[in-house]
C-alpha cells in the first residue's frame, strides 16, 4: 500500500482514510486524532476525539465541557484500532500531554509527529524516536539559521537581568500552554525560589500542570498587587500583553518574551522587547535533521513551517521528501485564544 492511501491532507487537515479519522483537523469532523492541546492543533466541535487525557483535559479547559461528541483516552505506548490501522501514541516532548501518532497500515508505518523537540523539559515526558517507513515532521524552525541553544543559558539571562534592576518589574511573554510552566520549572531549576506572578490567562492550565504533579513552586495572580510590591518580580503574561495598557500596573517594567523566534533580533525589536529570551518547544534545525536522520525513514513529508529548506536538505541526502502544505497552522504564541472564562488580567 503506497503512504498516500493511508495518509493525504485534504482542506480538513490530514486524513487516514483507512482509519476513517482525521490527525489534527482544522474543521470539525466526524473522529479527529488530536497531537496536543494547542488552538492551532485542537479545535473544538469533532463528533469523536481521541487524544492523551492531559490534551482532553486542555480542550476541556479552553472550550467547556462539550468540545466534542465523545472522547477516548490513549496512554503513551497504548495501541488501538481504527477501522484497517493501528494507532499508537508517542511522547513528542513539546508540551504536557504532546503525542507523536504511529499508524500503521498493511506494514507501512507512518508516523504524524505533530509538534516536537527533542531538548530536555522538566514539564513534560521526552521526545521518543520512533522508527518508521514515513516520517511527518513539523519544521516551524526549518532553516539552520535557528539553532536554540541551552534554554537554562537564557533563563540566567533573565535572572541576571532581575539582579541587576530591582527597581523594575520582569514582564515575560509566554505562551500559555506549555512554554509559561517550561520557564516557570526552568527558574526553579536556576536556584530562583521567589514567588511567581500570573496573568489571569496563565492561572487555569498552570495550575492544572500543577494538578498533574509538576513542582513550579510559590504562585501569585498580579492581580491587585500593589504596583511598588512587584518591583524585583518576575510576572508571566500571553504575548499580547506585553504590549498594552496592562503593563502600566508594573514600576518600569523590563519587557521579556520567551520564543524562538527571538533569534532574528528583527522581531524583537518589531515587538519592543528589552530582553528576548531564545527558549522554544519545537525542534530547531539541528533537532530536525537529527531526528529525520534517526527515525530510518526513506520518505519525509514536511508541514506547517520552513518546508522548502528541510525538503532540500532531505532529498540532498538521499532521501524522498515532499512539502504538505497544509494551512491553518502556525506558531502557537501567534494565534493564542484565551481559555474559557478567563479574563485577560
Amino acid at each position: 500500500m503506497r503512504p498516500q492511501d493511508i495518509l493525504l491532507p485534504t482542506a480538513d487537515g490530514l486524513c487516514c482514510r483507512p482509519g476513517k479519522f482525521h490527525i489534527d483537523p482544522i474543521r470539525p469532523v466526524e473522529r479527529a486524532v488530536i497531537t496536543h492541546g494547542h488552538s492551532d492543533h485542537a479545535r473544538a466541535g469533532h463528533g469523536a476525539v481521541l487524544a492523551t487525557q492531559e490534551t482532553l483535559d486542555m480542550m476541556r479547559l479552553r472550550y467547556g465541557e462539550n468540545f466534542a461528541g465523545s472522547t477516548q483516552t490513549i496512554s503513551y505506548g497504548e495501541e488501538i484500532r481504527l477501522g484497517d490501522t493501528s494507532v499508537k501514541f508517542h511522547p513528542a516532548g513539546h508540551v504536557l500531554g504532546s503525542a507523536q501518532i504511529a499508524v500503521t497500515c498493511n506494514g507501512t508505518c507512518i508516523v504524524a509527529s505533530g509538534d516536537y523537540k527533542d531538548a530536555p523539559d522538566p514539564t513534560c515526558v521526552p521526545f521518543e524516536l520512533v522508527p518508521c517507513d514515513v516520517f511527518i515532521t513539523e519544521a516551524t524552525f526549518g532553516l539552520p539559521v535557528f539553532r536554540h541553544g541551552d534554554a537554562a543559558d537564557e533563563v540566567n539571562k533573565l535572572l541576571a537581568s532581575v539582579a541587576l534592576f530591582p527597581e523594575r518589574a520582569h514582564l515575560v511573554g509566554a505562551y500559555s500552554l506549555g512554554k509559561a510552566q517550561r520557564v516557570i520549572a526552568l527558574l526553579r531549576q536556576a536556584g530562583y525560589d521567589a514567588p511567581i506572578y500570573l496573568h489571569g490567562a496563565m492561572e487555569s492550565i498552570t495550575h492544572y500542570y500543577q494538578s498533574r504533579g509538576i513542582d513550579l513552586g510559590e504562585l501569585r495572580p498580579v492581580m491587585g498587587v500593589k504596583k511598588a510590591a512587584l518591583a524585583g518580580t518576575i510576572t508571566l503574561a500571553p504575548p499580547s500583553a506585553t504590549s498594552d495598557i496592562w503593563t502600566r500596573r508594573f514600576p518600569d517594567p523590563v519587557t521579556a518574551f520567551a520564543s524562538g523566534w527571538m533569534r532574528v533580533r528583527a522581531r524583537a525589536r518589531q515587538r519592543g522587547i528589552e530582553l528576548p529570551l531564545v527558549i522554544s518547544d519545537h525542534a530547531d534545525w539541528d533537532g530536525l535533521t537529527a531526528t529525520i536522520t534517526a527515525t530510518g525513514a526513506g520518505e519525509i513529508w514536511v508541514t506547517h513551517g520552513q518546508e522548502d529548506a528541510l525538503v532540500h536538505w532531505c532529498k540532498s541526502r538521499g532521501l524522498q521528501a515532499q512539502p504538505l502544505d497544509l494551512v491553518g497552522y502556525g506558531e502557537e504564541e501567534e494565534s493564542e485564544t484565551p481559555v474559557q472564562g478567563e479574563a485577560e488580567a
